[in-house]
């Protein structure tokens, strides 16, 4: 049987023979708790815990309704639609703070 080798973009072997110096030490970051607590678990090989991290400031999940061409609007710009529309409504908060 004939197994398809992936096609890499990087050349391994020289990745694998660079001998890291004392300077690209500082460039590793520190390994913390929080480092750990958001990793991928794994037990006798296989993962048991994978997801998105939990985020630091939690989204509400609502039911709104907006007009058509609001919705059409923000739509048209592609992925990423309804964070620019969070963004926009935040904009509009920041311009007309409550008295």
């Amino acid at each position: 049987m004939s197994e398809k080798k992936r096609v890499l973009g990087s050349d391994l072997e020289k990745i694998d023979a660079h001998i890291i110096t004392s300077e690209e030490y500082e460039e590793i970051p520190e390994l913390t708790d929080e480092f750990f607590e958001r990793a991928d678990e794994h037990r006798g090989g296989k993962l048991v815990r994978r997801g998105r991290p939990k985020a630091t400031s939690r989204k509400l999940l609502l039911s709104v309704r907006y007009s058509p061409e609001v919705v059409e609007y923000f739509r048209a710009t592609g992925e990423g639609w309804q964070v620019r529309m969070d963004e926009a409504l935040k904009e509009w908060i920041k311009a007309h703070p409550r008295t």
